[in-house]
């Protein structure tokens, strides 16, 4: 009993941090003053890349030198390629855009979440459903039905129904919500997308190729960076590295959100 008490507390704490992913990550993080320092990078361990005897030809120009048989970064080039990013991403956002956050390794989750959570922005961290981008209007009938449901859920609607009933459906949208939650209020494709694995996120990049959609990516040292947009040579494995590069990037549309250009009068009369 008392092991099934201890189990049933653990679930609810877990609860918590899934209600309110930023509280883990990113809630002490004063965006404003966080600024793009080498140092910074070198400290959280950026500059780490694969053995190498994995190294991917098409990025030995971000490679500073080999320690150990382990790939070392160029973090000024890195640097360079992440404020190019930044400010393409503040960019997208000042016109409103979304960006589509995407990580689905193990490690990137709780961080694409609550950065996704703290920039009000879409995100995905569960398998990526095959036409999220390419079959648009299929994925926004589900989410839309999602939606609805959660809604009919919170408002007691299906009160009406059998007890099993209900369970039947809540467990539907609970499914529901763990697989496509992240983009449940994205109405239309997005502007652009973050990939913190291009070798993992390889079929989200795919989809937006396919439908143009500029993508910004991490790309550590094993891996090809043909058909990024912008590229941020830096390591996709270590928590610490993940966090502060998707920081920055949380940062630049933080940054472009405030920028947001303000319809003018006439254009809101015509609307």
């Amino acid at each position: 009993m008392q092991n099934e008490k201890a189990e049933l507390a653990a679930k609810a704490d877990s609860k918590k941090v899934m209600n309110n992913p930023a509280a883990d990550y990113f809630s002490s993080v004063d965006f404003s003053k966080l600024g793009v320092r080498v140092e910074d990078m070198f400290k959280s361990g950026v500059h780490f890349g694969h053995h190498k005897s994995r190294r991917n030809p098409k990025m030995n120009e971000y490679i500073f030198a080999t320690k150990n048989d382990i790939n070392i970064f160029d973090l000024e080039k890195t640097k360079v390629k992440l404020e190019e990013a930044m400010q393409f991403l503040s960019d997208t956002a000042s016109l409103g855009g979304e960006i589509l956050f995407v990580g689905t390794r193990k490690q990137a989750k709780k961080i694409v979440e609550a950065a996704a959570a703290r920039a009000e922005m879409p995100y995905v961290t569960e398998r990526w459903l095959g036409g999220t981008f390419t079959n648009f209007p299929v994925i926004s009938v589900r989410t839309k039905y999602l939606c609805d449901g959660l809604e009919k859920m919170e408002k007691g609607e299906y009160a009406k129904y059998t007890k099993f009933e209900r369970m039947k459906k809540a467990e539907e949208l609970e499914r529901m919500e763990r697989r496509m939650g992240g983009i449940k209020q994205m109405k239309k494709l997005p502007a652009a997308i973050f990939v913190t694995s291009i070798i993992e996120d390889n079929l989200a990049i795919k989809e937006a190729i396919n439908q143009k959609i500029p993508i910004v990516a991490l790309a550590d040292s094993n891996t090809s960076p043909v058909g990024i947009d912008y590229l941020i040579p830096a390591n996709e494995d270590a928590v610490s590295s993940l966090r502060l590069m998707v920081a920055y990037v949380t940062k630049a549309i933080l940054e472009g959100k405030a920028k947001k250009v303000a319809p003018k009068p006439e254009e809101v009369k015509k609307n």
